[in-house]
C-alpha cells in the first residue's frame, strides 16, 4: 500500500537523512471530531524515534525512511483485519511492517529509501475505546499511533518480555507528549 495526501518529515538525527509520515485521511472524522492534525502525527514520530533511536539499529543509518498512515473506519480495518489476520472484526490499529518481509536487509543496504510499512487506524474503534476510558479521542489517537509506529519499528507483544518492553516505550513516547500512562489503573 502506497498512502500519499500530506507528508511531514523530520530530520533532527545527524545520522538519519528524514523519516517521512505519508498520511491518507479516509474519514473527515478525523479532522472534524479527532482534531488529528499533521502537527501532531509529526509530534508522536518525533517522540517515537527519539525513545527507540539507540535500540533500533537501522535507523542509524543513513537513509530516507518513510511509514504510511491511514486515519480510516471500521469497514476498512474490518477487511483488512479479516483479509490479513483472519479475523473478521474491526480493531483499534493494524500495522503490516516492511521489517517483518525476508528481503528486509537486502533492502536497506541496496535502497537509499526504505518505506517502513503501513499503519491503519480505525476511527470508530478509537472513539468508542476512549470513551470507555475516560480519555480525550487525541490522547487515544497518540497512543495508538505510537503503538503502531513502534510495531513498524520491529516491536511486538507476543510475549510477556516484548509486552512489557513495547508498552514502557510507549508510556516514555506519552509522557514526552503529556499524556498520562495508559497502562495505570
Amino acid at each position: 500500500m502506497i498512502f500519499m495526501t500530506q507528508k511531514a518529515s523530520i530530520g533532527k538525527n545527524p545520522t538519519m537523512n528524514k523519516f517521512d509520515v505519508f498520511t491518507q485521511i479516509d474519514d473527515n472524522r478525523w479532522r472534524d471530531v479527532a482534531k488529528v492534525t499533521d502537527e501532531l502525527i509529526s509530534e508522536v514520530k518525533e517522540a517515537a524515534i527519539s525513545v527507540v533511536q539507540n535500540d533500533v539499529s537501522f535507523l542509524k543509518k543513513s537513509k530516507n525512511f518513510s511509514v504510511n498512515l491511514v486515519l480510516s473506519d471500521n469497514q476498512t480495518v474490518q477487511a483488512l483485519n479479516k483479509e490479513f489476520r483472519g479475523l473478521d472484526q474491526p480493531t483499534n490499529v493494524l500495522s503490516f511492517a516492511g521489517i517483518d518481509d525476508e528481503d528486509f536487509n537486502t533492502l536497506l543496504e541496496l535502497e537509499d529509501d526504505i518505506e517502513l510499512g503501513d499503519v491503519i487506524v480505525a476511527f470508530e474503534v478509537m472513539q468508542d475505546q476512549a470513551q470507555t476510558l475516560g480519555i480525550t479521542l487525541k490522547d487515544h489517537f497518540c497512543h495508538l499511533w505510537a503503538h503502531g509506529l513502534l510495531h513498524i519499528l520491529g516491536y511486538d507483544h507476543i510475549e510477556e518480555s516484548d509486552r512489557l518492553n513495547m508498552e514502557a516505550k510507549e508510556v516514555e513516547i506519552l509522557k514526552r507528549l503529556g499524556i498520562d500512562n495508559p497502562y495505570e489503573e
